[in-house]
């Protein structure tokens, strides 16, 4: 019997939300739930690769059958810098393929408030400021992965989503970049457009798991041969 495609191969999959501080018990965040990239991480494991799984907290995590429990290795995470410490202590040990599904803040909160903010304040303002790309140390770190994006957009046009899935792909030096719509993905109509180096679409996937079997397809047609 032939072994599994993926077999000998290690993926870094994020997944899930990250949040950021406020006060000592308020916290900002957006919408990840993590689905997408537990799919994918199942697809991965199902053909015998060797996952560690960076979530935000709360995720989804993979489902796991059989003896792909001990492919599996979970890294829950709360921020950005979070994240980035983690590129950094685990990329430089050598993965085939980093695919970063997780819904990176763009901002945080400028200060952080030590204790916990009264509820009678008349008003609190919050000054957010940019958080660094944490998807453009990949390749510094993992020069020889396939690196996997994705790009949300929330309305518009689909060449306009097309459009900023290509920056991202030039900018994180990324091998594939999934463009997906937020409005769509609220509508049950989720839509995968999936853009290779060359800027092109070459897949299109509709709903998660679709999404998921097809990326996986893409990443085996261009690991190289053992």
């Amino acid at each position: 019997m032939d072994a599994p495609i993926l077999q000998g191969k290690r993926f870094l999959i994020t997944a899930g939300p990250t949040r950021a501080p406020l006060d000592a018990v308020r916290y900002i965040t957006n919408k990840g739930t993590g689905r997408l990239g537990s799919l994918i991480a199942e697809e991965a494991l199902a053909r015998g690769a060797a996952i560690t799984y960076v979530h935000g907290r709360p995720s989804l995590s993979p489902t796991v059958r059989g003896g792909g429990r001990d492919h599996l290795s979970m890294i829950a995470i709360d921020t950005v810098q979070d994240l980035i410490r983690v590129f950094r202590a685990e990329l430089p040990r050598g993965y085939d393929v980093v695919i970063h599904t997780m819904s990176v803040l763009d901002f945080q909160p400028a200060e952080v408030r030590t204790g916990k903010t009264e509820s009678d304040e008349p008003e609190w303002a919050v000054r957010l400021v940019p958080t660094p790309k944490a998807i453009r140390l990949v390749k510094d770190l993992a020069p020889r992965a396939i690196l996997v994006g994705f790009k949300l957009e929330a309305g518009g046009r689909r060449e306009d989503l097309l459009a900023e899935a290509v920056e991202l792909l030039r900018a994180a030096r990324a091998d594939l970049v999934v463009a997906n719509d937020l409005r769509e993905i609220e509508a049950g109509r989720h839509t995968g457009y999936i853009v290779d180096g060359s800027g092109e679409v070459v897949a299109k996937a509709e709903g998660k798991e679709a999404i998921a079997r097809t990326l996986i397809r893409l990443i085996e047609e261009r690991l190289p041969v053992n």
